[in-house]
């Protein structure tokens, strides 16, 4: 059990069955009346955002999580397999269990596995990754470093913006929280 003045960004709890994680809390003490928490919560597995508020000191069950380091071995007839490195068991996701993230995921990439209660909730990618560029306008003589952006599509067909000099075939290291170029990679 946590209190819900022990709420922070990231805390995970557990209400009406689901996991929940802590986006924004604010304590409020106002001048008539008892204090309360009102909290912003987004549900691990569906990605819905609801706004909560709770008495001061009331206690909430917190969930806990189970993270699991697991390699991406292979596609499967739409199905991610993950590969635990040290007990070589697999667990497959669908493309719904792991969201968004799929667009960054590529065979050999270790990421962290969430579970809850043995359910895989959610893959957490690193927060950065070095992918190779498959596809973009070409460079035109005079593009500079401080110029525009151009689109790309990476090799696994992620779409980033990237700097006008970036070429087919060059590795590039982008951002998977905000989906943001950060530089080519030295190889």
């Amino acid at each position: 059990m946590i209190s819900s003045n022990d709420f922070r960004t990231g805390t995970t709890i557990e209400l009406d069955g689901a996991v929940w994680r802590v986006v924004e809390f604010l304590h409020v003490k106002p001048g008539k009346g008892s204090a309360f928490v009102r909290t912003k919560l987004k549900a691990v597995q569906t990605g819905n955002v609801v706004e909560k508020t709770f008495r001061a000191g009331e206690m909430v069950q917190q969930a806990l999580l189970d993270k699991l380091i697991l390699q991406h071995t292979y596609m499967d007839s739409g199905d991610y397999v993950f590969m635990d490195m040290s007990s070589y068991e697999e667990t497959r996701l669908t493309a719904d269990q792991i969201g968004e993230s799929r667009k960054y995921l590529k065979e050999g990439m270790e990421v962290n596995v969430v579970s809850w209660n043995g359910k895989p909730l959610e893959v957490e990618l690193p927060n950065s990754v070095v992918l190779q560029v498959s596809e973009t306008d070409p460079g035109v003589k005079g593009d500079t470093a401080t110029g525009g952006t151009k689109p790309a599509i990476l090799e696994t067909g992620a779409q980033v913006m990237v700097p006008l000099f970036i070429s087919v075939g060059e590795k590039i290291k982008v951002d998977t929280r905000n989906d943001s170029y950060l530089g080519r990679e030295n190889s």
